[in-house]
């Protein structure tokens, strides 16, 4: 697979970040314990609190533990399945795997059992560590079609936990068993851990990550060292205003996924102190930790948003028309345009009388906020810009290590993903799909080389699978998926995304899945975020409390919601309005199938599970072409 070279190649802008090669992953470990010998740098959740684990600490746990593996035995190159929570054992094991020339591959922990089978058998893991019994018993089951496994490593035996029953030839050991076996090696070989150092090289798999896509058999993204080095150095290096060795960070993203993995990695690498929390947990712990940066996806934003709104509902008198001017002067603020005269003055106003109580709410030290994994609405951006809050969204994939472009401080626009990673090459091929090349791009998929040549072409570009194009800034905006863009019966094409984006930045709208393939025009299912529903049912003197089923049916709701997919279709092509859409009282989840991992939608499984709601919307011919019409639905 070739493409014409005459398309333009986009690069960093100067002076937006350094290109960092040749770096192993436990390079940046031992720098910064030179750098950063006293920082407390990982603060690891335990009950309420956080017990502190020194750089020192992290790297002698990580060292014996390395000892300890290559010791039960593993060789250079096997492979070790991770089953884990995203905190700081996760990253003591994920090292000690680096150090010891191993390959990790993590798992997702909503996996289905099916999903964990085959990575595991796939991968052909010799070693599975799992953070605890409750983990154990939910995997134990799939190690008996997994032969490859010959020991599982569980992080903590709780007092009286039950054991399961695991086959006759794997061995079941303890973390610290194995860091006190290392020890035992570190005393009998001192060494031994620096040849094993030595043998580490930069284009080394460090780790393979399956991903689990919206379709399809996972696929195993064989990462490098320097794959994922170059990544974290280069991107930090861009985050002007960043200081090494005193920034706070919360982490509360799944580590299995490489976009909170390679965050990881820059804040070992600039001596950032990090907590680590859960999403059920944010609210306070911004305010305890006081965070000075942390990365999430855009859904936590818009929560953050929609909570902000909902409270404009439930004041009165003078304080709710001063929060509703407030956010009426935050939703003219526009990214890139500094605010000048009498509206300038009315953002200072407003930032003493309101903002502040925003930022306050995330602890009020926050310099700014990486948002990925999926887009983001511009509309948000600009929003929390102007309250001083810079939100800078960034874009790639679990094959591109991940980061291809992102906002800068300095270099941010609203709707945009930001400018290429210094050392980074994008191009919009003719049929607008967006293609990158260079050192953050995957070596290729483990043991499939026809899915390999279907992305990464003869000249080395990465087909991304999504489409976009570049300001004449030189920012890249992403329109779609290119498999997600459909074409109606009249021949017309329609990319969701942008409706999908502005119903879900509404705090009524949990998710949003726009339909039409092979019809004559667009429609939509809406699934209304539950607590905020029940809040408006209240201002309009409906029982909160009713099933949410009757909810949705009462006419009051539906004006609401049409009110809400009027105002996404301004300004779209006629053809690509949504036409009718049903409000549908269920929940896409993770452990319904419903959304991957990553939060991204399936849609081939929205669109089968609620089959017959889509039927429905297209009964008969639509009476009004122009005009949506609301349709409550039952739960599929």
């Amino acid at each position: 697979m070739t493409i014409a070279m005459a398309r333009r190649i986009y690069t960093a802008p100067p002076d937006s970040g350094q290109v960092v090669l040749g770096k192993t992953l436990p390079d940046l470990l031992y720098e910064a314990c030179e750098r950063y010998a006293d920082t407390q740098t990982f603060y690891e959740l335990r009950g309420d609190g956080w017990i502190p684990v020194s750089l020192a600490s992290f790297r002698e746990q990580a060292e014996d533990l390395a000892l300890g593996l290559r010791g039960l035995p593993l060789e250079r190159g096997d492979r070790v399945a991770m089953f884990m929570e995203s905190d700081v054992p996760f990253c003591i094991v994920d090292m000690a795997c680096l150090l010891g020339g191993l390959i990790d591959v993590p798992i997702y922990l909503t996996h289905a059992a099916e999903a964990l089978q085959y990575v595991i058998a796939h991968a052909e893991a010799r070693a599975l560590v799992v953070s605890n019994l409750t983990l154990l018993a939910q995997i134990a089951p799939v190690l008996r079609d997994t032969p490859t496994v010959e020991t599982v490593i569980v992080g903590e035996l709780e007092p009286g936990g039950r054991v399961p029953v695991l086959p006759e030839h794997v061995r079941l050991a303890t973390l610290r068993e194995m860091q006190a076996e290392g020890r035992g090696v570190r005393a009998a070989d001192p060494g031994r851990l620096a040849s094993l150092r030595a043998q580490i090289h930069p284009h080394d798999v460090a780790t393979i990550i399956y991903t689990s896509g919206t379709t399809g058999t996972p696929k195993g993204v064989v990462l490098t060292h320097e794959n994922i080095s170059f990544n974290a150095l280069t991107s930090f290096s861009g985050l002007a205003g960043y200081t090494d060795g005193e920034e706070v960070g919360a982490s509360f993203l799944p580590l299995t996924h490489i976009f909170a993995r390679t965050l990881q990695y820059g804040y070992l690498a600039t001596g950032s102190t990090v907590y680590f929390t859960r999403p059920d947990r944010l609210s306070k712990d911004l305010q305890r930790i006081r965070p000075t940066f942390f990365a999430t996806v855009p859904r936590v934003i818009e929560k953050v948003y929609g909570r902000i709104l909902e409270r404009a509902t439930t004041l009165k008198g003078a304080q709710k028309q001063i929060l509703n001017w407030a956010i009426a002067l935050a939703r003219r603020y526009e990214l890139g345009r500094e605010p000048k005269g009498f509206y300038k003055a009315q953002l200072a106003l407003a930032d003493r009388l309101v903002y502040v109580k925003w930022r306050e709410a995330l602890g009020g030290r926050i310099k700014y906020i990486i948002s990925g994994g999926a887009a983001l609405s511009g509309d948000l951006a600009n929003f929390f810009a102007a309250a001083g809050i810079p939100i800078l969204q960034g874009y790639g994939l679990t094959e591109t290590s991940p980061v291809i472009t992102y906002n800068r401080p300095y270099l941010n626009r609203a709707g945009t993903v930001g400018v290429p990673l210094p050392g980074v090459e994008v191009m919009i091929a003719d049929d607008g799909e967006i293609l990158t090349r260079g050192p953050h791009v995957m070596k290729g998929y483990f043991r499939d080389e026809e899915r390999t040549r279907e992305v990464i072409d003869d000249e080395g570009w990465f087909h991304t699978g999504d489409i976009g194009e570049f300001t004449d800034e030189g920012f890249l905006r992403i329109t779609d998926r290119k498999k997600d863009m459909f074409k109606l019966s009249t021949g017309k094409y329609v990319v969701p995304q942008p409706l999908e984006n502005r119903l879900v930045t509404e705090p009524l709208v949990e998710q949003a899945v726009v339909v039409g393939s092979g019809y004559k025009f667009c429609t939509a299912i809406i699934f209304p975020e539950e607590d905020a529903l029940r809040t408006f049912a209240a201002s309009r003197g409906l029982d909160p409390a009713m099933p949410l089923e009757q909810l949705v049916r009462e006419p009051v709701v539906l004006a609401r919601y049409q009110e809400l997919v009027d105002r996404a279709n301004e300004g779209m092509d006629h053809w690509m309005q949504i036409k009718r859409f049903a409000l549908v009282p269920a929940h896409l989840t993770v452990e319904n199938g419903m959304l991957t991992p990553t939060l991204k939608v399936r849609r081939s499984r929205v669109r089968e599970a609620f089959a017959d709601v889509i039927r429905s919307l297209y009964d008969g011919e639509a009476p009004e072409p122009r005009t949506a019409e609301p349709l409550a639905a039952g739960a599929s």
